[in-house]
């Protein structure tokens, strides 16, 4: 279950989930979000201001980076994947980068894909580069934890021009030619309060270092929205949607419509950043919700994390990022994995706005 002062989206709500004693005992951990937040401003400025410059890899290839303030579920996946594609669409050599979170594999780069064939599963990999490969077909995706020899490979290998990295705003070390922040419009900065008293990894103010904001199922609401006016120092903005795209068993078979959820009474099974917004997102569907089951963003399933689904719903619904992780044999429910596609707003001006750094 996800802590309640991650998933508040302001100090008010924060505190009428937790009540006055639950408040007195988080207070520890504003001491703890302080000393997070001065070493994330601290780590920034290292290389902003010159203290770690040299340390900063510049690659022989242009580097665009999708990341976030906030923990999981801003979109920054799905958008890391769509520009890739776009570009890729545009005749450029684009491959993606990500760290591969919770992945088994020692490797220090991993190709998963090399754009027509994917060699490697979740174990080795970790479940967003599932995720990337699935949505940017053609694009190779190379998973490791250092971003900059990950983007050497890519160049030797591969002859990339531009490397895509999902999650990179906070990776200092390499330097980025284009940042790109995403925000979940439904809940924007939560709390507003940094790691572990809230969701965000950084103050807004770090809003300053972005090119451009993007702001995914919006719009924001009006205090959000005037924090990303004041600290955006560029006023190029991008706005896109999640939209459902399809609805296939987990099992196999013929995929159906979205519009399919429409009256059934489904179960939510979901391990995300945010799995309130995919439960809005089958509500929106026509779906009637009555039964939940969640865990914590990466969440590596067993067998038992199935165990009486079907007594609760015979329906569940989950998403691709959970999908690549669960075996169809695991549970006697019907398990269908909706398919997310990202729709962005004024797409051609956006693309042509990117290659202008390019």
């Amino acid at each position: 279950m996800a802590l309640p002062w991650l998933q508040a989206r302001d100090p008010s709500d924060e505190r009428e989930r937790m009540g006055g004693f639950g408040s007195a005992l988080l207070a520890p951990l504003g001491l703890a979000a302080w000393a997070y937040g001065a070493g994330a401003r601290l780590h920034r400025a290292s290389y902003t201001e010159g203290w770690g410059r040299q340390r900063a890899r510049q690659l022989p290839c242009r580097v665009v980076s999708v990341g976030s303030l906030t923990l999981g579920g801003s979109g920054k996946t799905p958008l890391a994947a769509w520009l890739a594609g776009r570009l890729c669409q545009r005749g450029h050599r684009v491959a993606l980068a990500t760290r591969g979170y919770g992945r088994r594999s020692r490797d220090a780069v991993h190709v998963l894909t090399d754009g027509r064939r994917v060699r490697g599963d979740v174990l080795g990999n970790g479940d967003e580069p599932l995720v990337l490969a699935s949505h940017a077909p053609g694009v190779p995706v190379l998973v490791g934890r250092d971003r900059g020899l990950v983007g050497l490979h890519a160049v030797a290998t591969f002859g990339t021009e531009v490397l895509v990295l999902d999650d990179g705003f906070q990776h200092h070390r390499l330097f980025r030619d284009v940042d790109l922040v995403t925000l979940d419009g439904g809940f924007g900065f939560g709390n507003g309060r940094v790691l572990p008293r809230g969701p965000l990894r950084e103050r807004p103010e770090a809003l300053a270092h972005a090119h451009a904001v993007a702001v995914i199922d919006g719009p924001l609401d009006d205090a959000h929205e005037a924090a990303v006016s004041r600290h955006a120092v560029n006023p190029v903005r991008i706005r896109a949607r999640r939209e459902a795209e399809s609805l296939r068993s987990l099992s196999g078979g013929a995929s159906l419509p979205p519009a399919a959820l429409a009256g059934m009474r489904v179960g939510v099974l979901a391990g995300i950043g945010q799995p309130a917004g995919f439960a809005r997102t089958l509500a929106s569907l026509g779906a009637t919700l009555i039964a939940h089951r969640t865990f914590p963003d990466h969440h590596r399933y067993r067998p038992r994390d199935l165990k009486d689904l079907h007594r609760e719903a015979d329906v569940w619904v989950t998403t691709e990022k959970d999908a690549v992780k669960i075996l169809p044999g695991w549970t006697r429910a019907d398990l269908r994995v909706l398919r997310i596609e990202l729709r962005v707003q004024d797409e051609t001006s956006v693309v042509d706005w990117l290659e202008s750094f390019l």
